[in-house]
C-alpha cells in the first residue's frame, strides 16, 4: 500500500527508542497521516488497513486512535470512521512535538527551516528596527543567564528568537513560530542537556545583538547561521544504513 514503507522505515527507528506498542503504533499513524499529506475532513484508514500499515494488532491500533483521539486530531463519525478534525491548535501541536523523533536529520531539518526564516528577516530587521526595540531583544537575552532549570533556560532562549521573529513585523511568521514552539523548544531543551552553558548561548545572542546595533546585514546573516548550526555538532552520528 501507498506509503506503506517510510512508516515501516519510521517505525523501526521507534521500536529503538524502547516506546510502548500503543505509542510507536500512534507514532507510525501520524507518520501515514504525514506520508498521505491527509487535510482536515479527511478519512483515515480503517483499523484493519492500519493495523496492515504499521504492523501493529487491531488491539493496539484502536488503542492508538484512542490515545490520538485525546490529543483533538481525529474524531470519530457514523458510518464513516475516523477523520482527521480541526482540533484545538495547541493539542495538534503537542501531539506532533510528542511523537516527532529528535535525530540528526530532524534536527538539521528544523535548524535549516529556522535558518531560512531568522536569516532571511535579517535585512528588514537591520533596517526598521528601533533602537529601542534592540535594547528590549537585549533585556530578554539577559534572562538566559537567570534561568533556574534547562527547561526554563530553553524558553528564554525560545523567546529572543521569538522577539527576533517579532521584529519582522509579519504575523504569519509569528504564528507560525507559536504553533512549532513546542517542536523548537524540545530540541533547544535536548540541546541544553547536551551542553548546559549558558553563557555561550548568551554570548552568541549578543554577538547578534551587536550586528543590529552596527546595522550591519552579513555580520547579522552570518553570526545567525553559525548560531543555529552550532548545536548540531553535539548530537550523535546517525548509524550508517545497513546495505
Amino acid at each position: 500500500m501507498e506509503n506503506a514503507q517510510a512508516v515501516r522505515d519510521n517505525a523501526a527507528r521507534r521500536r529503538a527508542g524502547g516506546r510502548s506498542a500503543v505509542d510507536a503504533a500512534a507514532g507510525r499513524i501520524l507518520d501515514l497521516i504525514r506520508a498521505r499529506q491527509l487535510n482536515v475532513g479527511d478519512v483515515l484508514p480503517t483499523e484493519r488497513e492500519l493495523s496492515e500499515i504499521t504492523g501493529a494488532s487491531r488491539n493496539t491500533v484502536r488503542e492508538a486512535l484512542r490515545t490520538i483521539r485525546t490529543y483533538g486530531l481525529i474524531e470519530p463519525k457514523p458510518r464513516v470512521g475516523a477523520v482527521l478534525a480541526d482540533g484545538q491548535s495547541i493539542a495538534i501541536q503537542n501531539f506532533f512535538a510528542a511523537h516527532m523523533d529528535v535525530s540528526r536529520s530532524s534536527f538539521a531539518d528544523i535548524q535549516g527551516f529556522r535558518r531560512i526564516i531568522e536569516v532571511g528577516i535579517g535585512d528588514h530587521i537591520v533596517l526598521n528596527a528601533t533602537s529601542e526595540q534592540i535594547e528590549a531583544l537585549d533585556a530578554i537575552n539577559a534572562r538566559i543567564l537567570e534561568s533556574c532549570s534547562i527547561e526554563e533556560a530553553a524558553e528564554n532562549d525560545f523567546n529572543f528568537h521569538m522577539a527576533l521573529i517579532g521584529l519582522a513585523d509579519n504575523r504569519m511568521l509569528t504564528d507560525i513560530y507559536s504553533f512549532l514552539s513546542p517542536v523548537i523548544l524540545r530540541i533547544m531543551t535536548i540541546g541544553k542537556e547536551m551542553r548546559p552553558v549558558l553563557a555561550d548561548t548568551r554570548a552568541a545572542h549578543g554577538e547578534i545583538i551587536a550586528a543590529l546595533r552596527a546595522r550591519d546585514r552579513l555580520a547579522y546573516a552570518y553570526l545567525m547561521s553559525r548560531h543555529l548550526d552550532f548545536a548540531l555538532r553535539f548530537l550523535p552520528e546517525e548509524p550508517a544504513s545497513a546495505t
